[in-house]
């Protein structure tokens, strides 16, 4: 209940008035006064925490009391006395409002009748047929009271309930909506400059004169790099505009083309070097992820020493995989370029997908370190490095 004082109050009163009513209006053993209107209190108070348990005590103590007292004069009701029937339909109000069925409370009613009539026929000395009528319209109107309460509780938690569904589905839609507009950026600035970069790229032998073999095959490589990145573009963008989650049916990158990774940066002008032999044949969800590692550490390197020489290692050890991009000291300080340090936020985000740490920072001989340390569950023996099916 929202005002525990109000129920304690209520139980109170009931208490004093069923003891006023036993003792100047019936006939009833000293003793069983105070037992009797406990016994009516009692019933009240459990009808909020116990509602079944508070009607069934409230009818046996009415029993009990019906069959105990005595009325003082032909006047006094009974088998209901005022406080037996105020009682009683208050305690089937609150039991209806608490939770009881309509076909339970309507059950409840007729054995409060049948009751009466039986206390009536038993004892017809002791009251009156027409006395039954006041337990019978006022047990009536607290099953419809009850009833009511009850219905209104159920509708309130369902608009509860649907209210809180309506937010989470406008938040659900929020999302996709952001979503759908991130991809849409993206397509029209990132997928627009590739794919101009594409086009200039494969057109350049053609448009430029006499273009020497090497620069030709320079623009090629620029072309090739260009296309495989806009085909990721894609994959991203797809990922972002659709809202069920689907899975990826084409191959992902794997530890096999860290070599073919390290040798494209190599030709854009960055001095790498693999110092070590590549793992292969792990899951492939460490291999993308390793991948990844060296991919965003390369970029680091070349976006900020790049002339400095980097060391790209991918070792095996017990139970994990060790991945370190370093770069040494540049000739010359470069300016950072606007939007750095994303690349290493994505970058750890992704290892702690696989439970893996990263750590990253200058070394003391004025380069720049990027070590990765990824579990490795489990070695795969396929060689596909699709991370769908």
């Amino acid at each position: 209940m929202r005002r525990p004082w109000g129920a304690g109050l209520a139980v109170a009163v009931l208490l004093v008035l069923t003891v006023m009513d036993l003792a100047q209006h019936y006939d009833v053993p000293v003793a069983a006064v105070l037992a009797l209107a406990i016994a009516r209190a009692l019933s009240l108070s459990l009808s909020w925490l116990r509602p079944r348990a508070a009607v069934a005590v409230s009818l046996v103590t009415t029993a009990v009391m019906a069959a105990l007292t005595t009325p003082v004069s032909p006047s006094e009701p009974w088998p209901w006395g005022t406080t037996s029937a105020f009682g009683h339909s208050l305690v089937i109000a609150i039991a209806g409002a608490r939770g009881l069925g309509r076909r339970e409370l309507v059950g409840w009613w007729v054995a409060t009748q049948a009751l009466g009539v039986v206390a009536l026929g038993l004892a017809p000395d002791r009251g009156s047929w027409p006395g039954l009528i006041t337990m019978t319209v006022l047990s009536g109107v607290a099953v419809v009271v009850g009833d009511l309460l009850r219905s209104r509780a159920d509708t309130n938690r369902r608009l509860v309930e649907q209210e809180t569904i309506s937010k989470a589905e406008r938040a659900e839609r929020e999302r996709l909506q952001e979503r759908a507009r991130i991809a849409r950026e993206l397509h029209d600035v990132v997928a627009h400059h590739l794919s101009v970069v594409v086009v200039r790229a494969d057109s350049a032998p053609h448009r430029l004169p006499d273009v020497p073999d090497a620069v030709r095959e320079e623009f090629t490589g620029i072309a090739n790099e260009a296309r495989a990145s806009l085909t990721e573009m894609r994959r991203v963008l797809r990922l972002l505009r659709e809202p069920v989650e689907q899975p990826e049916t084409g191959p992902q990158p794997g530890l096999d083309q860290v070599a073919e990774l390290v040798e494209s940066t190599r030709r854009a002008g960055a001095e790498v070097r693999l110092v070590s032999d590549v793992p292969t044949g792990l899951d492939p969800a460490v291999e993308l992820t390793a991948y990844r590692v060296v991919q965003e550490g390369l970029s680091n390197a070349v976006r900020h020493a790049l002339h400095a020489p980097v060391e790209v290692a991918v070792r095996r050890t017990a139970g994990e995989l060790e991945v370190t991009v370093q770069n040494e000291k540049p000739p010359r300080p470069v300016v950072p370029a606007p939007g750095s340090g994303h690349g290493l936020t994505g970058m750890r985000e992704r290892v702690a997908l696989v439970d893996g740490t990263v750590s990253t920072g200058p070394t003391p001989e004025g380069g720049y370190l990027v070590r990765a340390f990824i579990p490795v569950a489990e070695e795969v023996e396929s060689a596909d490095h699709g991370l769908g099916g």
